[in-house]
C-alpha cells in the first residue's frame, strides 16, 4: 500500500486538476502479474521473482514521492479477464507465479491497463493516459527484458518519452538475453540503465 505521505501527495494532485493525478515521472510494471504458462517460463521464474522484489522496493519509493504507478499487463488472450482474475489465477498456480502476485499486488492508487500484444502502447490507451498525467519520464520494469519491456521502451522512445530501465527490475530467460536487450535499449533508445537507489532498498 502507498505510504500516507504518498497518498496525500497523489490526492493533492488529483484535487487540483481534472480528476487524474499529475505525474511527470511514471513507473510502468510490464507483465509482472503473470501465470508463467509459456515455453521458457521455467528459465525465467527465479529471475522474475528477484526482479519483482526489486520492483516492489522501487514502487514503494514512487508511492512515497506521490508519483504514478501503472500496471501494463498482458491479458493472455482472455478478453473477459481483468487484473483481479489474473491475480487469482497466479495465486492458484503456485510457485513463482504466486510469488509475483504476492510481491506486487496493485495498490489502490495504482492504475491498470490490459494489453493484447508485446508493447504496452499497442492497441491500449496508455499514450492517452500518460498525456493526461503530464508524463515525460518513464521508468520501465517487468518481463521479459528482451520482449515486452524492450517493445514498450521502443514505443515510448518514438513517442518522445525519456526512458529509464532499472536493470535489476527486469528479467529474461537468460542473463545474456537480458544484458543484450539492456545494451540495445541504451545504445538505440538512449535509455538510462539504472539500479534501484540504495535508499529504496
Amino acid at each position: 500500500m502507498p505510504s500516507r505521505s504518498g497518498a496525500r501527495a497523489i490526492d493533492r494532485k488529483v484535487a487540483s486538476g481534472t480528476g487524474m493525478p499529475r505525474s511527470r515521472k511514471v513507473l510502468l510494471l510490464v507483465d509482472f502479474i503473470n501465470p508463467l504458462r509459456f515455453e521458457g517460463a521455467g528459465d525465467i521464474a527465479d529471475a522474475a521473482v528477484d526482479a519483482a522484489r526489486a520492483t516492489a522496493r522501487l514502487r514503494k519509493q514512487f508511492h512515497a514521492d506521490g508519483s504514478c504507478v501503472i500496471y501494463v499487463n498482458d491479458n493472455f488472450g482472455q478478453w473477459r479477464s481483468d487484473v483481479q482474475t489474473l491475480l487469482r489465477e497466479c495465486r492458484k498456480a503456485g510457485g513463482a507465479a504466486a510469488e509475483l502476485a504476492r510481491l506486487l499486488p496493485p495498490a489502490k492508487a495504482d492504475l491498470l491497463i490490459l494489453k493484447p500484444r508485446h508493447s504496452g502502447f499497442y492497441a491500449t490507451p496508455l499514450d492517452l493516459l500518460l498525456a493526461q498525467l503530464g508524463a515525460k519520464d518513464l521508468v520501465i520494469t517487468g518481463l521479459a527484458t528482451d520482449y515486452c519491456v524492450k517493445c514498450t521502451a521502443m514505443d515510448a522512445y518514438v513517442r518522445g518519452y525519456r526512458v529509464a530501465v532499472p536493470a535489476d527490475c527486469t528479467a529474461s530467460e537468460s542473463e545474456q538475453r537480458k544484458h543484450e536487450a539492456l545494451d540495445w535499449m541504451k545504445d538505440v533508445l538512449k535509455a538510462r540503465i539504472t539500479a534501484v537507489p540504495q535508499h529504496a532498498r
